[in-house]
């Protein structure tokens, strides 16, 4: 089987043959042999592809899918003998900067490290799986809130008490946990893992490295996530455009298109307080679609009013998670199409759309996360970089990615004024940029002395508060 002799088969007939088995016969073994041989191998290769699947490559825990795969088996398990069980979910705590400090290849150590921990602590029965980036989750079977704190207790204080080795030295790491109770038959999957994520945010809230499990499970309003879900359902994730001004000008040059939620009592919530939630229940690509569906059908109707092609551009941000999915990266295609035939041939081969991803979300594997946007790159649209000069993986996207504009963290751009170190860095940027032919942005200028500080340093463009608050659409509202 695959080049190696795997076994034998081995023909036998009753009665002796005094000429031995003939050449058709030798052929015929010889076919079923093959055939065996090769079904053998289509099991094999099968199941290594199943086993790749279901895997992180890193870790060697189950991934995603495999965990919900075997979460529905669970549930339904319990429900047919009334079993309790718990889901906790797991997050490292400040692991962007060990990234940000020691490099991608140390925090991958860290993370294959920290599986071993889990699988050695875990009490039997229990299992753990990769969740995403530096989040693991965990089922606990038959335990109710106290013992299920208990298990997850002993794996938190595990993982502090003990160095994680490196090969940059052994580092401290902690863990926040947040633990999601099956309640009653009536539950569901999305709920648990929902109260598990809620509590998540309250230990890291309580200042991390610490568990956290709602006794009750009930709260004055839905949770993060399931107001999330909510608004998605009910149409009511719109965006809110805040526009950017070319600094030497001061005129309006583009304009972003920001997430916000609108409650069912008619106020807003900013990106900040959901996208948090979304990612933790793998809904943020459904954020994605439904911005930018909107800022494309936008962009269509001004592209339309003008009377020649407008230069006005409009930023869209783009999770990893949404650019991961092709058929979400097609149906975007699809939909810049549907509304790039209403411009009535103002629109050249490239798009006044510039997609915009950040440098916090930052992806271990580049090359395919290049290949993720390369149709889209095809296509026409430009891409952004957000939040440059927060971490250390903002220079390996600029050196592996076509960037066409770098949008200079707001931190930076409110510390450069009192802190002459930052203002070096900025202006270090600005230099390094125009050098690459590359457009700077300056997130975050609230004030006219800053924006002059800035053109005075050489900065393209602006934005923040100083230039427009951000407003809603109103008929997406």
């Amino acid at each position: 089987i695959d080049g190696a002799i795997s076994g034998t088969l081995v023909f036998m007939k009753r009665e002796p043959l005094p000429g031995g088995f003939s050449g058709d016969d030798t052929a015929f073994m010889e076919l079923l042999a093959a055939w065996f041989g090769h079904t053998l191998l289509q099991q094999r290769q099968r199941e290594i592809l199943r086993t790749m699947a279901m895997t992180d490559s890193l870790t060697l825990l189950p991934n995603r899918r495999a965990a919900e795969l075997r979460f529905s088996e669970e549930f339904a398990r319990a429900k047919r003998t009334g079993e309790q069980f718990a889901v906790a979910l797991c997050d490292l705590d400040r692991f962007k900067l060990i990234n940000d400090h020691y490099g991608h290849d140390i925090g991958d150590e860290v993370l294959r490290q920290v599986a071993k921990v889990m699988n050695q602590e875990l009490r039997e029965g229990d299992w753990a799986a990769r969740w995403g980036g530096e989040e693991f989750v965990v089922f606990l079977h038959q335990a109710e809130g106290s013992a299920s704190v208990a298990a997850m207790d002993r794996l938190r204080i595990a993982l502090r008490s003990t160095p994680v080795p490196t090969s940059q030295g052994d580092l401290d790491v902690t863990m926040s946990i947040g633990i999601g109770m099956l309640r009653n038959a009536e539950d569901d999957y999305s709920r648990v893992i929902s109260e598990a994520d809620d509590c998540l945010y309250e230990a890291k809230r309580a200042g991390r490295d610490c568990v956290v499990v709602s006794e009750s499970g009930k709260r004055g309003t839905l949770s993060k996530a399931g107001t999330l879900q909510h608004a998605l359902q009910k149409s009511r994730i719109i965006p809110a455009y805040q526009v950017i001004v070319d600094l030497a000008t001061n005129q309006v040059v583009a304009d972003e298109a920001l997430a916000r939620l609108v409650l069912p009592d008619g106020s807003i919530q900013s990106a900040g307080e959901f996208i948090e939630a979304a990612e933790g229940v793998n809904l943020v690509h459904e954020v994605d679609q439904m911005i930018t569906d909107r800022a494309l059908a936008r962009c269509a109707a001004s592209q339309s009013a003008a009377k020649a092609r407008s230069e006005m551009l409009h930023f869209i941000n783009l999770s990893p998670q949404f650019l991961a999915r092709s058929d979400l990266v097609q149906g975007l295609m699809d939909n810049a199409l549907h509304h790039c035939a209403q411009c009535e041939g103002h629109l050249g081969p490239v798009m006044p759309v510039v997609l915009e991803i950040t440098e916090r979300q930052f992806l271990n594997d580049l090359g395919g996360l290049a290949r993720d946007l390369q149709p889209l790159l095809d296509f026409g649209f430009r891409l952004a970089l957000d939040d440059f000069g927060s971490g250390y993986s903002s220079f390996l996207y600029l050196a592996e990615l076509p960037v066409s504009f770098l949008k200079i963290e707001g931190w930076m751009v409110r510390n450069l004024r009192q802190n002459s170190k930052v203002f070096g860095m900025v202006e270090s940027i600005v230099i390094l940029a125009q050098k690459q032919g590359i457009k700077t942005i300056a997130e975050c200028i609230e004030d006219g002395e800053t924006a002059h500080v800035l053109r005075e340093m050489g900065v393209d463009w602006g934005q923040g508060y100083f230039f427009g608050y951000p407003e809603c659409d109103v008929q997406a509202r």
